[in-house]
């Protein structure tokens, strides 16, 4: 096999809108054959960004390149894309057949060719029987497999989602995810995706990139990104993580405390020190569900437990998210639910081991 290849890149992208900065230097690729992700709060720059590789939006600076092709100035139906928004965007009055065969059309393909690559994209979003029938007679989800039928039936070069999983509900939505991935996989197209919803980020993702206020905070693999986050708007916005200024203390060996300015003592890894390059000003993120709640001091030598008591409890069905005032602050733990949860007003202890203490710089972001 080849070195494999970039579908999409985007080299010190800008793109303003008057005096407002949208995307702001942007440099970012997207392997062939890969499911990269933008994620991040609304106004960031993900929707804009994904725009600007659909033809949608101009850019400002810099350059665009699909295929090893600059298209800065290419319109959109000339640099074979295909597209999928929240709202499926169907022709109401055409057949599902004649929605699907719509971009072949302009491709001119032959009739007998649109018939069976028509029925191709409908076997592989598992609708084979639906052609005659017009977008109203579908659910919501089935308009949803005939948006992305249209979308991957001209073979695009590159595969455009934007939100298409947002207006369905939980459980519909987790199907399809399932099923955007399956065919993405089975068709082997370079697919970007724009969402809000970190847990369609995290399971469907080969590449994240967490954006904010126009630029990317951090990108990579999603277990990477989440475990090893580069900044505290990263480790915030994607799962829930208590973050505490503290002070590096000891010596550096292989575990190193952590003394946080509520007067509480962490531990951490070599590893992480070296992360923050030995900066004595640091801030200790752990995630939620890293803490383990008991009501025994189960402290070793590489886990700290630190006594607190539980304020508020919210059930979750498999797990409980708790409150726990501890160390003169308030934290959050989520941990699964073994038989009950502790009650409010519980008196527990918090056990963090060091493999579970990020750090962070302790200069502001």
């Amino acid at each position: 096999m080849g070195e494999r290849q970039n579908a999409v890149e985007m080299r010190n992208v800008v793109k303003r809108y008057g005096d407002f900065t949208a995307v702001k230097r942007m440099d970012l690729t997207v392997p062939d054959n890969s499911f990269v992700t933008f994620l991040g709060p609304s106004g960031c720059g993900k929707t804009t960004t994904l725009r600007m590789i659909a033809g949608l939006t101009d850019i400002t600076e810099g350059d665009l390149v699909i295929r090893d092709k600059r298209v800065n100035e290419l319109p959109i139906h000339k640099r074979n894309l295909g597209l999928v928004f929240q709202n499926y965007a169907l022709f109401p009055h055409k057949t599902i057949f004649d929605n699907i065969a719509f971009g072949l059309k302009y491709r001119k393909v032959s009739k007998a060719d649109i018939a069976q690559k028509v029925k191709n994209a409908l076997d592989l979003v598992q609708l084979p029987n639906v052609g005659d029938r017009y977008p109203n007679q579908l659910s919501g989800g089935q308009q949803q497999r005939i948006a992305l039928a249209r979308a991957i039936v001209i073979q695009p070069d590159v595969l455009l989602l934007d939100e298409p999983l947002s207006a369905l509900d939980a459980n519909l939505r987790e199907e399809m995810r399932v099923e955007l991935k399956r065919i993405q996989r089975e068709l082997g197209v370079a697919t970007v995706f724009v969402t809000h919803d970190q847990s369609e980020a995290l399971a469907m993702s080969d590449k994240l990139v967490v954006m904010n206020n126009g630029v990317v905070e951090q990108e990579g693999a999603p277990e990477e990104v989440y475990n090893n986050p580069v900044s505290a708007f990263v480790a915030d916005f994607l799962g829930h993580s208590n973050i505490i200024a503290g002070a590096l203390a000891g010596d550096g060996g292989e575990v190193t405390p952590v003394e946080l300015h509520g007067g509480q003592t962490l531990l951490t890894t070599a590893h992480q020190v070296s992360r923050v390059n030995n900066q004595q000003q640091v801030r200790a993120v752990i995630r939620a569900e890293k803490i383990a709640l008991s009501d025994q001091d189960n402290s070793s030598a590489d886990t700290v437990a630190i006594p607190g008591k539980v304020k508020t409890v919210d059930y979750l069905g498999q797990m409980a998210r708790y409150f726990v005032t501890a160390a003169g602050r308030d934290w959050q733990v989520i941990n699964p639910i073994d038989y009950r949860p502790f009650g409010e007003g519980a008196d527990i202890f918090m056990h963090i081991a060091a493999r579970n203490c990020v750090l962070l710089p302790g200069h502001a972001d």
